[in-house]
């Protein structure tokens, strides 16, 4: 899977980096603040392909004395890191870019610049969008658009989709202003494009913020995992009673597992500890992603005295 995220940022990432140049050009050359507010959404997605590969090599770092469960949750920092970037710096820019035109507008260069950098950006986004789709649709299976995005457990992929769908939509938005601000000889049009733009990408932030939260916080696994577990647990011939399954995802590919169950009062250590380890052997084999499994041997009545206390 972080093979896959990889290939997907660097795509994206070399996509954002020509169409920010040649933004930037364009805007230089027909003083477009639409067209300006796009150039700084692609620089800003550069950047943030630049911290999204760095936290993939910083969750890929192995446990140590400090981090004993591994740096998996550095990908969930990065990915935040990311939402707050695309809030504070290409929506903060843009709706300035907007505000500051229409209070000081001016005329507005050859249109023709913009139009030929806009298809190309089109161009250029479509096809690393098309990247994140394949990626992000392989890991969804059959799940819905919305569901997948909340229930996925690795940023990286939907961060990189919102962040392609995002510029799309900007495109097109630019692509209109431009085009009314051309046609009326109205550079309001294109100072409202700026702002539309800014709108788009803070809602955006909004949202990625908000999915990634959960998961740096600490999302349990998918509930078919947790179900599952049950189902082996109790399918064990010594385990009369589970009192409580406790998962939470370390990293992406990294599920913690904390079991507390009531053995059969004619178990014996030995019996125990073979159980425990055949449970813990099952567990893994069943769900690759599971790298830690604890089990605790604790009585029904205890377990439940104690959360009511």
């Amino acid at each position: 899977m972080a093979a896959e995220s990889r290939k997907v940022i660097i795509a994206a990432l070399i996509g954002n980096l020509m169409v920010a140049i040649t933004k930037f050009v364009a805007a230089a050359f027909t003083g477009s603040s639409a067209m300006f507010s796009e150039a700084i959404h692609s620089v800003v997605d550069t950047g943030n392909q630049v911290m999204m590969l760095y936290g993939l090599k910083r969750a890929s770092l192995p446990a140590d004395e400090r981090f004993p469960f591994g740096h998996g949750k550095e990908i969930y920092f990065w990915s935040f890191v990311v939402a707050i970037m695309i809030f504070g710096v290409g929506a903060g820019l843009s709706f300035y870019e907007g505000v500051h035109s229409l209070q000081n507008p001016k005329q507005l260069g050859n249109p023709l610049i913009n139009y030929i950098v806009l298809s190309l950006a089109i161009v250029f986004e479509g096809v690393a969008w098309m990247f994140a789709w394949k990626a992000f649709s392989r890991q969804r299976g059959r799940r819905g658009l919305i569901e997948a995005v909340q229930r996925g457990k690795d940023p990286s992929l939907f961060v990189v989709l919102f962040e392609d769908s995002a510029a799309m939509t900007g495109l097109v938005i630019a692509m209109v202003g431009i085009g009314l601000a051309d046609i009326t000889g109205n550079t309001a049009f294109d100072s409202i494009a700026s702002l539309l733009i800014g709108l788009i990408l803070a809602l955006t932030a909004a949202w990625l913020a908000y999915e990634t939260k959960g998961l740096l916080i600490g999302e349990r696994a998918d509930p078919e995992v947790v179900r599952g577990i049950e189902k082996m647990a109790l399918s064990h011939r010594k385990i009369r009673h589970i009192n409580e399954v406790l998962t939470m995802h370390m990293g992406p590919d990294y599920v913690l597992v904390n079991l507390s169950v009531e053995f059969a009062d004619t178990a014996k250590a030995d019996e125990i500890e073979e159980a425990v380890a055949q449970l813990d052997h099952s567990i893994k084999k069943r769900f690759p992603d599971v790298k830690r499994v604890f089990i605790e041997a604790e009585a029904r009545h205890y377990k439940s005295a104690t959360l009511i206390n």
